[in-house]
């Protein structure tokens, strides 16, 4: 079968894509290996526009409510994508690590991001065995432990309210020389009594012997060393947009995000539009996202019937 369009990924750009593209009628394929995106395990999100506070999990069920409410739209989910590529005729084919193939007109892109390492020694040894990377999941594995939260942002202090009703002392730890989190969530952590402040601090090595036991550190402004003594590191440093699928088809950040026009989500191949967080605009957040995997699909829309700007039939105009 010869689909109009293919998505990608199962946060709120691609269901946003999905639910859009199955509302214009297109042949719509929705590949996916869960919904919801990273927020899926978020304890608490505050800032979806028409909730004033939902659960994560929550969250990536109504989001799955609202596409399978969508008709004529086929649904795959624990369908990883592998790669796409694009044939001499314009067609793309969407490889899944299963090794399933599927063929479409055109093809949007909101498969995300994942967590970024830390990139030390002891991280591989000691994942699962005291280095996490999901507050929600294994918070409750802590009870009564120190943990070290590596990370200055949003998601380094959302980890550490997830494990401030658990752990005996929580210490939060950035390379920055302050921290970049919302100024209400960092006055709501670090006024908890519970929470140990560590700025301008490179984590160099994470130790220990069957389990994490510390994290050594190196003081930015002093070139000294030191050692949090802990028994879990989580962390919080950022996110990898998962982009390697399309790294042959499209042009990309030196950080790997999906370079896209941000009027039309299209990228530098005709016929491939992406949306989300896996793409190089500026901003993380779930509305805005939602908001990209609309245009993208609408865009795709126009692609395929040939009235998109990206297709490479249709001549545009030129401003004067």
């Amino acid at each position: 079968m010869l689909y109009d369009v293919i998505i990608i990924g199962g946060g709120p750009a691609g269901v946003t894509a999905g639910v859009y593209a199955a509302r214009k009628k297109m042949n719509a394929l929705f590949l996916t290996g869960t919904i919801g995106g990273s927020s899926a395990v978020s304890a608490t999100i505050e800032n979806w526009i028409g909730e004033p506070s939902v659960r994560g999990t929550e969250f990536a069920a109504k989001l799955e409510a609202h596409l399978r409410a969508q008709e004529g739209i086929d649904i795959r989910t624990d369908e990883s994508v592998a790669g796409v590529s694009r044939g001499e005729d314009g067609i793309f084919s969407v490889t899944t690590e299963k090794g399933e193939s599927f063929s479409a007109k055109s093809v949007v892109v909101a498969s995300g991001v994942r967590h970024r390492p830390l990139g030390v020694p002891g991280e591989d040894t000691f994942r699962g065995r005291g280095v996490a990377y999901c507050s929600t999941c294994d918070a409750p594995l802590f009870r009564n432990r120190r943990v070290v939260v590596v990370g200055g942002g949003n998601s380094a202090f959302e980890a550490v309210e997830d494990l401030l009703p658990y752990a005996a002392e929580v210490t939060v730890l950035t390379i920055d020389p302050d921290f970049t989190a919302d100024p209400v969530l960092r006055e709501r952590v670090l006024g908890s009594g519970k929470v140990k402040a560590v700025r301008a601090a490179k984590s160099e090595e994470v130790v220990g012997d069957r389990r994490v036991t510390g994290l050594r550190c190196e003081d930015l402004a002093s070139g000294g060393k030191f050692e949090c003594g802990c028994d879990g590191v989580f962390v919080e440093i950022g996110m990898m947009p998962n982009s390697e699928i399309v790294r042959d088809l499209v042009e990309r950040t030196r950080g790997g995000e999906i370079i896209v026009n941000p009027r039309t989500a299209e990228t530098s191949c005709p016929g491939v539009f992406a949306a989300g967080d896996v793409t190089d605009q500026p901003y993380r957040q779930n509305n805005i996202a939602a908001g990209q995997g609309a245009v993208a699909a609408l865009a795709a829309y126009d692609f395929v019937r040939g009235a998109g700007a990206g297709n490479p039939n249709v001549v545009v105009p030129k401003e004067d």
